[in-house]
């Protein structure tokens, strides 16, 4: 493994509830990003959640994402998910995690403009500051660095991106290229990221590396397992994932102390 990078990055977990928040924050995690079904690449957690894990710490950035699926959503889910975001900051978010696109394959700017403004909005209620991330639908867009590009005048707090790559280190150079076309947004790889990966993303100019940590969880069924949802999901598995204590201090010492 390589040593921890020169300048300290910030180091993000993805995690599904309290105990993996623990498990973030006792590993020396800067943030945790919450969502539900991690296993169906995460949906909107349930205002609940939002509040116990909020309780936990460290700060919670909630994804919403109101299905699975692609990031091209009708006028309702888009009205739903600024609803989504209403509640998960007055719940306790320190920051809400948003995407959406265009069947053109470009930002829905439209979409983003109104989800960052129910984000402050809400922010401005519960009197405190909130982040926004535009998350990984950048890396299903035509062009990812033009729409990085774009971050800056939407009000983004940063971009969580693979490059457009299956792993951020395959992606690489264009996350560099993203950093350079987004001045002053904090540009965090994400997608497949190992420890072993994160001083070659600082170099590029990534300033965060995100993780989920997971590994999956012993399976406690009494009985005979009956698939469940889609045949051939993965949400059919007899198993979750929980967050990996190992990993989460690895990451951390790669990535340099806590900023």
């Amino acid at each position: 493994m390589s040593g921890p990078v020169q300048s300290p990055l910030a180091l993000e977990i993805a995690v599904t509830g309290p105990a993996g928040a623990r498990v973030a924050r006792d590993g020396g995690a800067d943030r945790v990003e919450l969502c539900s079904a991690l296993e169906l690449g995460g949906v909107t957690p349930s205002q609940g959640l939002v509040e116990a894990v909020a309780a936990v710490g460290p700060p919670v950035q909630v994804l919403i994402r109101c299905r699975p699926g692609d990031f091209v959503y009708a006028a309702d889910e888009i009205a739903l998910m600024v609803r989504e975001v209403h509640h998960v900051v007055t719940a306790g978010a320190g920051g809400v995690v948003v995407g959406a696109l265009t069947e053109r394959g470009t930002l829905d700017t439209q979409a983003l403009r109104r989800l960052v403004a129910a984000a402050h909005e809400a922010a401005a209620t519960a009197g405190r500051p909130v982040q926004v991330t535009l998350h990984r639908a950048v890396d299903q867009a035509a062009d990812p660095v033009a729409a990085a590009a774009l971050a800056p005048s939407l009000g983004l707090t940063r971009v969580l991106t693979s490059g457009g790559a299956v792993t951020a280190a395959a992606g690489a150079a264009v996350i560099g290229r993203m950093a350079s076309a987004a001045p002053g947004v904090e540009i965090m790889a994400g997608g497949g990221v190992r420890p072993s990966d994160v001083s070659r993303l600082a170099a590029v100019g990534a300033a965060a590396v995100h993780l989920s940590a997971k590994r999956p969880a012993p399976a406690r069924r009494g009985g005979t397992w009956v698939p469940l949802g889609a045949a051939g999901s993965s949400a059919t598995a007899d198993t979750h994932y929980v967050t990996d204590p190992d990993v989460v201090a690895a990451a951390r010492a790669a990535a340099g102390p806590v900023r």
